[in-house]
């Protein structure tokens, strides 16, 4: 089994046949969901800067190993972490503008609840 987030849990309760669509604008596969509402200029933005951060993160691998000066590690980290959270801003902007606001609008008064649930869970979660 792999690991679904608390909301999708509640909203994926009832069996869905492979390659359905999802109330949120997500597509469920075999294997988990699929966002299908991400532009392809999003998309670019998104794996541009997690290349970046796989960068930042080897050079931080590097620092180590080479022994340098603690502080100057911690900086680097703080910088790889905030890069993330750039992206994952992004990534939840997106799934607000298109995913959340399908599954209420549209969606079941049930599939909303579920929603709402969900984007508490993500915000909590993420607002760390």
């Amino acid at each position: 089994m792999y690991y679904t987030p608390w909301g999708y849990m509640m909203m994926s309760s009832a069996p869905r046949q492979k390659n359905s669509k999802a109330s949120c604008g997500c597509e469920l596969r075999a294997r988990g969901r699929k966002a299908v509402a991400v532009s392809p200029e999003i998309k670019s933005a998104n794996l541009k800067r997690l290349r970046r951060i796989e960068g930042q993160v080897r050079g931080l691998e590097r620092m180590v190993s080479d022994n340098r000066y603690c502080a100057d590690i911690l900086v680097q980290i703080s910088s790889a972490q905030e890069a993330l959270r750039a992206v994952g801003q992004a990534l939840m902007r997106n799934h607000l503008r298109h995913c959340a606001s399908q599954a209420i609008r549209q969606g079941s008064r049930a599939r909303a609840e579920a929603m709402y649930d969900e984007l508490l869970h993500l915000i909590y979660t993420h607002a760390r």
